[in-house]
């Protein structure tokens, strides 16, 4: 089934710089009605606000070493997942090798640089930061719980990795991935994915695509000291489930969760050029173990096929969105944009489908 368009969303920036709005690669929405937005090369997060007639602007930036220790100034975080949850914005990187680029100059050079593999530290970023009256803070009072204040926090550092990377190094599906140091666009380790309910997290993966099955990972994390995260046994000492999809041999781009469900951004893994499809998976939040889900389970459909575009709009950030008498559309933004997306210096179109 094709995606039904409702309408289009003018997003406003400030920036001089048009890598931010050409590499839009997440995006969350809070109560207040604001949209905050990652890009690819950035160490922050913006927000937008709304300015009514289907329009985002007030462009404001936050930079995460204002609320958090960062590995340093320098590297990249590869900001691939935002998402809003009692009170906090959390963000991840996308945990993942990287393959040095061809420049298209000398043939030599660019041969020896697809030999170059490279790890920029911050990329291991999973953080929470609190969010009061639109603004990011490192803590504030709970609306609810008075006696526990919400506060910054990331998930551990490890060497020149996190947590999550020794959790997983001796997994029996992904940790050959990460002990070869196989870099994302060669269906290496990547996160791209990122949905949260309360402290328990679902991480998305681009790569690894196992013979056609597509993995979630499902977290919780709890508080071990002050700003650090570390991960809750779920059980016979695991810290972590795995979900297998099939998703039609595509990996997962996105995630959000409407209700219980998740709801699946999926498009191809690697550095490849195809069709992008949006899946629902029902009850997400029962499972206490790992679960492998085909197309013919009553649990996992397809809900639509994104438009496709030879070599722009990669669809790469999901939101819910109330528009046009529907409290639940979904908010689409764009790496890679069309030119027809960009109607004045610095501003940017996202699109909004209806969710059947």
């Amino acid at each position: 089934m094709n995606a039904f368009l409702l309408t289009r969303i003018l997003l406003q920036f400030q920036s001089k710089a048009d890598d931010l709005i050409e590499e839009l690669s997440a995006i969350a929405r809070t109560p207040d009605g604001s949209l905050w937005v990652g890009s690819d090369e950035y160490l922050s997060v913006e927000r937008l606000t709304p300015m009514g007639e289907g329009i985002y602007g007030s462009h404001k930036t936050f930079h995460l070493t204002d609320f958090i220790d960062l590995f340093d100034q320098d590297s990249e975080i590869d900001i691939e997942g935002l998402d809003y949850s009692d009170g906090y914005l959390w963000v991840i990187g996308s945990h993942s090798f990287k393959r040095n680029k061809t420049k298209g100059k000398k043939t030599k050079k660019d041969i020896k640089r697809l030999s170059e593999i490279e790890r920029d530290p911050n990329r291991y970023l999973i953080a929470r930061l609190p969010v009061l009256k639109g603004e990011l803070v490192k803590t504030c009072s709970h609306s609810v719980d008075e006696e526990n204040p919400l506060t910054a926090a990331y998930v551990e550092k490890v060497d020149n990795h996190n947590l999550l990377m020794e959790v997983l190094a001796e997994d029996e599906h992904l940790g050959q991935f990460l002990a070869m140091n196989i870099p994302s666009k060669d269906n290496g380790f990547d996160i791209e994915g990122l949905a949260v309910k309360d402290h328990t997290l679902f991480l998305g993966l681009r790569g690894p695509v196992l013979r056609g099955w597509a993995i979630i990972l499902e977290i919780e994390l709890i508080n071990s000291s002050p700003g650090i995260l570390s991960f809750k046994d779920l059980g016979k000492g695991l810290y972590y489930r795995k979900h297998f999809l099939d998703l039609n041999g595509l990996g997962i781009r996105e995630l959000c969760l409407q209700g219980e469900d998740l709801i699946i951004l999926a498009g191809p893994t690697m550095d490849l050029e195809g069709s992008m499809q949006v899946f629902r998976l029902k009850n997400v939040l029962d499972h206490s173990d790992n679960t492998l889900w085909e197309q013919d389970s009553d649990d996992l459909e397809t809900l639509f096929n994104l438009p496709f575009t030879i070599g722009s709009d990669h669809a790469e950030g999901l939101t819910l969105y109330p528009c046009l008498g529907y409290d639940n559309a979904l908010m689409v933004v764009y790496d890679s944009p069309n030119e027809n997306r960009r109607p004045q210096d610095h501003s940017i179109f996202a699109d909004v489908f209806r969710l059947p």
